[in-house]
């Protein structure tokens, strides 16, 4: 029996390691309630990237559009690089001057694509119902507020390596650095330059951080919730996690080593 991955996490969590074998999923490792519908915080934002990705296969959307403020586009919103702060309010940068992380850029985004329409109604057609998420729903604004199980963000994660729900070729596309040579923050975890972003996910590049040991072509996302999905569509493989207790320094000493050990076991 394979030893526990969570043994060192604070409180309750669950995590599921995957792994690509001739085109289909297969769970490599699996631990702790898969069905407990807990919050993403951040992780929301692969679900929104995806919806937007189909968007963009079905020609209702550009991600070069023009949708503010000032020159943004589409891509600016995604990557964090239209120079919006972290809320409504905050300090602005210019267009493409650096990475700066932005929730209400994303939720800006989202309002570009749905308009009067509810966003919660827009990711679950879009997302949710389309890849069987049965248990996920967004709550709130789509830069943090969905909510599901570890067994639904699984699923997600097998979206992103199979290129389901999208094009292959829009999912490379949202999984390649934007303006790649720009710096900036990863919250909790500090500053990078370069900082590589995708349009949605981060993508690893040389960071040392929470995606510890994983190939440069990595991505995935964090949540304050204490969730996590990162996946490497050139190895095949991916983890996901949900937890019961918040971001914080444990999560900083811990994930890298941890991600780490769920390649390892993802790859053997």
């Amino acid at each position: 029996m394979r030893a526990a991955l969570l043994d060192q996490w604070p409180g309750g969590a669950s995590c599921v390691v995957l792994r690509l074998r001739e085109g289909a999923g297969e769970r490599v490792h699996e631990e702790g309630d898969l069905h407990v519908v807990r919050p993403w915080a951040s992780v929301t934002k692969m679900a929104v990237a995806l919806a937007v990705g189909v968007e963009i296969d079905w020609e209702h959307h550009r991600y070069e559009e023009n949708v503010g403020p000032g020159p943004a586009t589409l891509a600016n919103l995604l990557s964090h690089s239209s120079g919006l702060g972290l809320e409504e309010g905050d300090p602005v940068r210019a267009v493409g001057e650096r990475r700066v992380y932005s929730n209400v850029g994303i939720d800006r985004a989202v309002a570009s694509i749905v308009g009067d329409a509810d966003p919660a109604l827009w990711l679950t057609s879009r997302v949710f119902e389309p890849l069987g998420m049965s248990s996920s729903e967004l709550r709130g604004r789509p830069s943090a507020h969905a909510w599901g199980s570890t067994e639904d963000l699984s699923r997600l994660a097998l979206a992103w390596l199979c290129g389901d729900g999208v094009s292959v070729q829009t999912r490379d596309l949202a999984i390649t650095p934007y303006l790649p040579e720009l710096s900036g923050v990863v919250p909790g975890f500090g500053r990078f330059s370069p900082c590589p972003w995708g349009l949605g996910p981060e993508i690893r590049g040389s960071k040392r951080h929470w995606m510890g040991e994983w190939p440069s072509t990595s991505f995935g996302h964090f949540g304050q919730s204490g969730a996590l999905l990162l996946a490497n569509v050139d190895e095949g493989i991916a983890v996901v996690a949900t937890s019961e207790v918040p971001f914080g320094p444990w999560a900083v000493e811990l994930w890298p080593a941890w991600t780490s050990r769920a390649r390892e076991i993802a790859l053997a």
